[in-house]
Parts: structure tokens; C-alpha cells; sequence
């Protein structure tokens, strides 16, 4: 592939992932602006304290298909693994910090999600399990997300045995560990909200 044609899709790929779903759904069903109320995070979660279960459900699909279009396009250009998890990336960084929010964007997790489930389904599906186990047994949807994420280089790495790649994937985990830092620090003083 041209250097020219990856870093267009790369770009997109931004793009793409900087459309705030939760700030078009809000805006949509004239709820207040998840910027500025509960956690003050447009994401799901936080939607579904301001809006309800149908809004969220909303925002998780959009931002989950914020990851997911770019890794199909990448997979209709015939794209190997490595350069995939490169736009994957992109995608993570444009819902953490949208060029059309301020730079101001959620966490990361559903959009990463959305891209492993068209990358590697069956990592995906492993997180997702993962999730559900975790977020069952301790009734926290953060350290359930944490732990999912932690695991997921594992899955990856065994799935697709692409240790470059696997690196990328690390990276990007790394980072929605960062995203979720005020989670972890309710985590340790016993202050973060369980499921109910």
C-alpha cells in the first residue's frame, strides 16, 4: 500500500473516531451536555445516568461503530493486522481527544471494542465475556472494564500470534488505563459506584 493512501486512512480514521456520539445523542433528545453533568464524560455510562438505557445503548453502538468502520475499510483495502491496529489507534485517539469537541472525548473502551469485533472477533468476544464475569461476580463496571483490559493483549497475542501488533494493542490499553485514572483512585478508597 502507498505511504500516501495509509496515512489518508489513518486520518480518517481520526476523524471518524472525533464524532462524539453521546454529544449528537444528547443533542438529539435534548438532554444536557455529558460534558457537563454526572461524570462529566460522554460515554455510555454516563449517558445512561442523564438519558436512560435507550440513549446509552444508542451511544454504545455509535461509538462501538466509531472503531469498527475504519477496521472494515482497512480490511476491504486488504490491510495486514500490524497496519490495522495502526488506524485502530487513530480511531482510540479521535473519541479520546475529537479535533470537533475541544479534544475533550470519553474513555475509549466501546470504540476499542468495536474495533477488536472487526479485527479479531474472537479477541473481542473475549473481552466481552470478560466484562460480564468480572462485572457479575464484583458488581464494578470500571475494575470489569480494567481487568478486560488488561487481558486483552493476552488475547490477542494468542489469537492472532502478531507480537508487533500485539505491541500496538498494548499501547492502546495503556492508555484507557490512563483514561479510567479517577476510576482507579475511587477503586482503592473504596468509592467507586457498584452495578445495580
Amino acid at each position: 500500500m502507498l505511504p500516501e493512501l495509509f496515512f489518508t486512512i489513518i486520518i480518517l480514521s481520526y476523524l471518524i473516531g472525533s464524532i462524539s456520539t453521546a454529544i449528537i445523542i444528547c443533542k438529539i433528545l435534548n438532554l444536557p451536555d455529558p460534558r457537563t453533568q454526572g461524570s462529566n464524560n460522554p460515554g455510555a455510562t454516563n449517558i445512561l445516568r442523564i438519558g436512560g438505557k435507550k440513549a446509552a445503548v444508542i451511544t454504545l453502538i455509535g461509538d462501538g461503530l466509531k472503531g469498527m468502520i475504519p477496521v472494515l475499510i482497512a480490511h476491504y483495502l486488504t490491510l495486514d493486522t500490524l497496519n490495522i491496529t495502526w488506524i485502530i489507534f487513530a480511531a482510540f485517539l479521535g473519541h479520546i481527544h475529537p479535533i470537533f469537541f475541544s479534544f475533550k472525548g470519553g474513555k475509549g473502551v466501546a470504540t476499542f471494542l468495536g474495533a477488536l469485533l472487526a479485527l479479531s472477533y474472537p479477541t473481542g468476544l473475549s473481552f466481552i465475556i470478560t466484562w460480564i464475569f468480572v462485572a457479575k461476580v464484583l458488581k464494578i463496571s470500571s475494575l470489569s472494564t480494567l481487568v478486560a483490559t488488561t487481558l486483552t493483549p493476552v488475547y490477542f497475542y494468542l489469537i492472532t500470534n502478531n507480537l508487533i501488533a500485539t505491541y500496538v494493542i498494548i499501547s492502546i490499553c495503556i492508555w484507557i488505563f490512563y483514561t479510567h485514572k479517577s476510576n482507579i483512585k475511587r477503586l482503592f478508597n473504596n468509592q467507586e459506584n457498584k452495578i445495580k
